[in-house]
Order: C-alpha cells, then structure tokens, then sequence
C-alpha cells in the first residue's frame, strides 16, 4: 500500500510537472490523479462509518455524506477552475450540507432520531471529507516531497509503535480505549517519525534537520491520536474493526486514521513553520 501510494503521489507530479518544480511555481493544474484517489478512498471509509454507526442504531445518510465528503475533500483542486472565494463556497457548503441532512431525516424518518443521524452524518463530512481535503491542499501548496514526508512520518510512527510496543510494551497509556497502546510504543514511534523526518529532509531537501526532527516528533503523536480516535469510535460500537476490507489491518478506516487526523496539522506546519 506503500508503494502504491508513493507511485501514485510521484506520478501525479510527474504528470502536472510539479515533481521537478515547486508547487507554487507550477501554473498547471495539480493533483488531478491524487484527488481522484482521495475521492475514491472516502466513499469505502463513509460506508465503514455508517455501519459502525448502524450497531448503535443511528442512521448515517451515506449517499449524501458521501457526495458532500468528495465535494469537500476537492475543493483546493476544484479552485484551479474557477474564480470564487473557497471561505465562501465551504461556508455555502457546510449550510446547505446541513439542510439537506435535514431534508433527508424528514423524507426517510420524519422526527424519529432528528438529533443522532443529522449529528453522525455532519461528523462523517468533517471526519472524512473536511480533514481529507487537506491531503490534496498539502500536495499543491507545497508539492510532492513534502506530502510523501508527512505520510511517511506518520506511516513509519504507526510501525514503529507496533514493533516496539509488540516487542517491550509495558505501560499502557490509553488503557480504556486501545488497552494494547504502551508508552514504550510510543517511545518507538518517536524514533521512527524522527528517523523518518530526517531522512526526508536530508535526501529531498523538505526542511532543515532541526525542523525535520521537531516535525518526526510531533507527527507520531498526532498520528498515535488519530488512531486512539478511531478506536473511540470503534468502542462505542462494539467493534474491533471498522470492516474487514484490508486483510491485516481492518478495513480503510483503519488504515487512514492516523495521517486523516494529522493532515491539517501538517498543513499548518508547513505554512507556518515553513519547509
């Protein structure tokens, strides 16, 4: 999955010739294959949420959650098109996303659960359509190697937390949510985002090497919060695993929770603390 990724992400910018060039110089449009992808990745992960939803017997409208989840997830790509101000049109969206919600509890079950399925369904558009949108923000902002780095951070954070916590956990830190987290795997994501960062910054030039290793930092923790946030989710509702669509791992929520939650993170660490 790896792999794939990468290849995808390198050959988007091979195509829009952003690989070569800095994003901000590039006047091509950007990130057509990588938004198509995010697109396709929410439509699995908002049919996950709605059947975690489902065994406490709240009723996502998945249909339209999902149509407003892809609108919002490629509202940066979708900007290279057309001349609007983006704070209004998501102001625009966000209203009528939520009239619509409340058009379709009224058609389907009237006043029954008014409150529990328009909540859950605008949860599902922020969760998976508000924070995937800064993916593709990071991509044509500030290009190819530094969305690679932020993925990888927080990838080889998970790995290393599973490898050291599999191997020497102790200590649980989050014991109601995900009892099999230890701070010892903590401590391994810690090294192998640092690891990770610096590497990045050295061999593709993203951001100096104190930069890089407070970014190595941070993003294993931010990475570790995205999936203890997934797993509150998944405790509600009894289950272990938001599917069983990825052998090994769950399903796609499970595999995308840890870099959906540290997204926009990283974007504001790009923009703020620069590459």
């Amino acid at each position: 999955m790896t792999l794939f990724f990468t290849g995808v992400v390198i050959f988007d910018g091979w195509l829009d010739g952003s690989l070569t060039a800095s994003a901000a110089d590039d006047k091509t449009v950007q990130g057509t294959i990588l938004c198509v992808f995010v697109a396709i990745l929410v439509i699995p992960a908002q049919i996950e949420l709605s059947k975690l939803a489902a065994a406490r017997g709240i009723n996502i409208f998945t249909t339209l959650t999902t149509i407003i989840s892809i609108l919002f997830a490629g509202n940066w790509y979708l900007f290279q098109f057309v001349r609007f101000e983006r704070e209004v049109f998501l102001i625009l969206l966000s209203a009528l996303s939520l009239l619509g919600l409340l058009l379709a509890q009224y058609i389907r079950y009237g006043t029954n659960g008014v409150l529990a399925n328009c909540g859950a369904s605008c949860f599902s558009i922020m969760y998976l359509g508000m924070l995937s949108s800064f993916v593709p923000a990071i991509r044509m902002e500030y290009g190819v190697w530094p969305l690679l780095m932020f993925i990888f951070v927080v990838k080889f954070s998970d790995i290393g937390a599973y490898i050291i916590g599999t191997l020497f956990g102790k200590h649980q830190f989050s014991p109601k949510i995900s009892p099999k987290k230890s701070w010892e795997g903590m401590a391994g994501a810690v090294t192998f985002g640092v690891l990770t960062a610096l590497l990045f910054g050295r061999v593709f030039g993203v951001m100096n090497c104190k930069s890089a290793a407070v970014f190595g930092i941070c993003f294993a923790f931010i990475g570790q919060f995205g999936d203890l946030a997934e797993s509150l989710i998944k405790r509600d509702t009894g289950q272990k695993d938001s599917s069983s669509s990825v052998p090994g791992f769950g399903g796609m929520l499970d595999v995308i929770d840890s870099p959906l939650a540290a997204a926009p993170f990283a974007y504001i660490f790009f923009r703020f603390i620069g590459l």
